[in-house]
């Protein structure tokens, strides 16, 4: 007995350390500790991958940083002598292929594709080695030679450790992967001082939502970071090399940024596309060998690269610096941001791990340069410095790559230190990414994922009920329905309030044993709103007004808005053009949210009986009265869709849209036809037949 009460024991009161767990997973301020110690993560991770970037080059070549020399063997194997620009690429591939392939797969590549649908399928959950994997080998890659860059690695490592923290305390899944964006915002800031970029990454890129919780919980992590990490990297800009004070010498320069920012937007497209084609050229070629070999090989074939080429060794920001600088020529400009996007791609595909947001600056920097060389050639000095069109271009080929115009800003901005540039690197932006939305639908990060068959552009399941339009989900109308007193050109009609006349009684194939005034939804509502109005008005549907509220043109139910949800998340990205076309040009419908009722229409219930004509019939067989028509069908207390095949039987009842009577000569004052819009029925109806209350058949 003494025994079972020893083991029960400890069971009683909660560990300190379970309580604390508990309030960090549930309280926002817990969330707030928890982005401190992400943000400090981040930071220290920036800082340890860095020098590990620095010490693997450094034992490759005797230098921290490598390729801008041109052909200068490695001091620390002279014996090899230009053969070294071969040979290292093997060694560095021997040892982080079988790294990868041994411990975490998913390290390989640039890695931001893995922290995105880890956050939008896999609830923020990325397993912990991965963030030591991806630091040891992107680093030796680049040591080596790898034409990558550092943010990429930077991202899983950080998001690596922030989720390692979520999982230790169960962070749920709506926390965890605001975690993770954090830390990828973390380490993006450390890594380049910019702590503004890097919370655009993290929301923008990683996240991919914004809200007041996951902006200011990111926000904190990279100026955590970022403070962590400058005693040890230094607080200048981080592309401290540019020229400083360099600006628009006229506004109509402004139209040469444009004309650059197509150029970049192309060029983002074509970095892109080589990217990938190289890859499966590398896979076709590669077969069904061994997964962990693959880099040592193929790092025969980027060591021919850097012998070609040996600017294209590493990260490459020295080289940024002297293009900039303008110590290359025309021709060698091109050349470089050529043999920039041909090294990147071949380091990718032999199974390097490394980033594309570097490789990305780089091939902008070489391009915008080239362009502003040739710019002066034809305009002189009025077209300005070439090195602003080698900043414009910098952000415009990532924007045009990445789809991350916010980011894209920042980082120029932010990285240069130099904020006269906003304005040009903006228009450039801005172009350079509907250049790139208007050509390609994946980005350089979300192709890889589509390639998978995994879409995470596709609309969330609770997005789709504020993206798509009751245009989207309404059953339209064969034509549309005027609305009494609203259209033009309709004049009046007989019934004497601008509608049509209401169908007689004994013109119907059963009694009429409900109506009520219909409250309408506009086109352009979005389904959530659409849905609010269908659970308090729409038993049976609600007909849907164009934005003028002039026409009716359909009708929207439940079930309807249900199969556009449906589509939505399973077809294709692009919708419909119906709401895109109720949508352009226009403002947001007036008063989404508040009743709008239909003037001059009515719904009637047309109850079929045993001798009715229109018993056996299929429901597109009947002849209704001009301007009724059918929107559902009541079959054994389950709301049915007016299919024209539908046979009807005796029970059923079917909901008319119909015009409604003309009001007494009295009359009753503007609006005042909103007295019935409580769904009781109206004197006729009492006469007709019973009267029930709006509820009763659902």
């Amino acid at each position: 007995m003494r025994g079972k009460t020893a083991a029960a024991a400890p069971a009683a009161p909660l560990p300190w350390a379970a309580r604390a767990a508990g309030w960090l997973r549930v309280s926002r301020a817990g969330l707030f500790v928890i982005a401190l110690l992400v943000g400090v993560g981040s930071g220290l991770g920036a800082v340890v991958f860095r020098y590990l970037i620095y010490f693997f080059t450094w034992l490759a070549t005797g230098h921290s940083q490598f390729g801008q020399a041109g052909y200068v063997g490695s001091s620390h194997l002279p014996w090899l002598g230009l053969g070294f620009f071969v040979l290292i690429p093997v060694i560095g591939g021997l040892i982080y292929g079988p790294l990868i392939y041994r411990y975490a797969r998913e390290a390989r590549g640039h890695g931001v594709p893995e922290v995105m649908i880890a956050v939008a399928e896999n609830g923020g959950r990325i397993r912990p080695q991965v963030s030591v994997v991806k630091a040891l080998a992107s680093a030796l890659c680049i040591g080596v030679g790898g034409s990558v860059g550092r943010e990429g690695p930077i991202v899983q490592i950080g998001s690596a450790l922030a989720s390692s923290f979520g999982q230790w305390v169960k962070m749920p899944e709506n926390r965890m992967r605001i975690l993770v964006a954090a830390g990828a915002g973390g380490g993006i800031a450390a890594t380049f001082n910019a702590p503004i970029t890097g919370v655009f990454f993290g929301v923008e890129i990683i996240l991919r939502e914004f809200s007041i919780e996951a902006m200011f919980t990111v926000m904190l992590s990279s100026m955590i970071a970022d403070v962590v990490a400058i005693p040890f990297l230094g607080n200048r800009p981080f592309l401290h090399g540019f020229p400083p004070g360099i600006a628009l010498v006229h506004p109509a320069n402004y139209l040469l940024v444009a004309v650059l920012a197509v150029v970049a937007g192309l060029i983002g497209l074509l970095f892109k596309a080589v990217v990938y084609k190289t890859e499966d050229i590398w896979d076709v070629l590669w077969k069904n060998r061994p997964e962990w070999a693959r880099p040592a090989v193929g790092g025969i074939a980027l060591g021919v690269i850097l012998l070609a080429l040996p600017q294209m060794y590493g990260v490459g920001y020295p080289v940024m610096y002297k293009a900039v600088a303008g110590n290359y020529v025309l021709w060698f400009l091109l050349v470089l941001c050529a043999g920039k996007i041909i090294a990147c791609s071949t380091t990718l595909g032999i199974g390097g791990s490394g980033g594309v947001f570097a490789p990305s600056l780089f091939v902008g920097v070489t391009s915008g340069m080239a362009f502003g060389e040739i710019a002066n050639h034809v305009l002189g000095p009025a077209a300005g410095n070439p090195a602003l069109y080698a900043v414009v271009a910098m952000g415009a080929v990532f924007a045009s790559a990445a789809r991350a115009p916010l980011t894209s800003v920042a980082s120029v901005v932010e990285m240069t230190g130099d904020y006269t540039l906003t304005l040009p690197v903006m228009l450039a932006v801005a172009v350079a990414t509907a250049v790139s939305r208007g050509l390609s639908y994946g980005t350089i990060y979300t192709t890889k994922l589509l390639r998978r068959g995994q879409d995470i552009d596709r609309a969330a399941p609770w997005r789709a009920f504020g993206d798509l339009k009751a245009a989207d989900a309404m059953r339209p109308f064969p034509e549309p329905l005027a609305v009494p007193g609203r259209s033009h050109g309709h004049g009046g009609w007989p019934g004497g309030n601008g509608s049509p006349p209401a169908p007689a009684t004994g013109s119907l194939p059963g009694a009429v044993t409900y109506r009520r005034h219909p409250q309408a939804v506009f086109a352009t509502e979005s389904l959530a709103q659409v849905l609010r109005q269908l659970q308090v008005y729409g038993r049976d549907g609600l007909p849907v007004i164009s934005d003028d509220a002039e026409k009716v043109e359909g009708w929207i139910t439940n079930a309807s808005v249900l199969q556009a949800v449906t589509r939505e998340l399973g077809g294709p990205p692009a919708r419909g053009g119906r709401a895109a076309t109720a949508v352009a040009g226009r403002g947001a419908p007036a008063a989404p949210g508040a009743p709008t009722p239909l003037q001059g229409y009515e719904i009637l219930e047309v109850t079929i009986a045993q001798d009715s004509p229109a018993c056996g019939k299929e429901l597109g067989a009947i002849t209704w009265p001009a301007s009724c028509i059918p929107v559902a069908v009541l079959r054994q207390r389950s709301m049915q869709e007016p299919d024209p095949g539908l046979a009807l039987a005796p029970g059923d009842r079917v909901s008319l849209l119909a015009p409604a009577p003309a009001p007494p000569a009295s009359g009753l004052p503007s609006g005042g036809a909103g007295a019935q819009h409580d769904g009781r029925a109206s004197a006729a109806a009492r006469a007709e037949g019973p009267a029930r209350a709006p509820g009763e058949h659902s």
